[in-house]
């Protein structure tokens, strides 16, 4: 692998990793985000926020560690699905542009996921 290809790599693990370490941070943390997960009407709402959370923190240490990023990145692939789905599907009724905005780091979380996914192959020392 080129060197920039590596630090792309890199850049991409890094961000994938933070964004999720600190969402699932803050789903158990945040009052505000349990309402959120309460409103969802989901069956056990706390304890899928939990199981959400606690994935999303061990998952994004993968991914930051350079573990398991291919196997850590398909249950952030299949939370993320079920964002969009759940979150932000309902707001096509007011536009796509809205629903486009509010998707918008959803949807490239997702894109830059499957990159991790199909980059699973890097090694940085080989």
């Amino acid at each position: 692998m080129r060197r920039d290809d590596m630090h792309s790599m890199n850049f991409i693990r890094y961000s994938v990793a933070y964004v999720f370490i600190i969402s699932g941070t803050m789903k158990i943390l945040s009052e505000e985000l349990a309402t959120t997960f309460i409103n969802l009407g989901l069956p056990y709402p706390i304890y899928f926020m939990y199981v959400v959370a606690l994935t999303e923190i061990v998952c994004g240490g993968l991914i930051l560690a350079n573990k398991k990023v291919k196997t850590a990145s398909i249950p952030l692939i299949l939370i993320m699905i079920a964002a969009i789905i759940l979150t932000k599907v309902p707001l096509l009724h007011a536009g796509i542009l809205t629903f486009a905005f509010q998707a918008r780091l959803d949807i490239v979380m997702l894109f830059l996921l499957a990159i991790l996914y199909h980059k699973n192959s890097f090694r940085p020392f080989s």
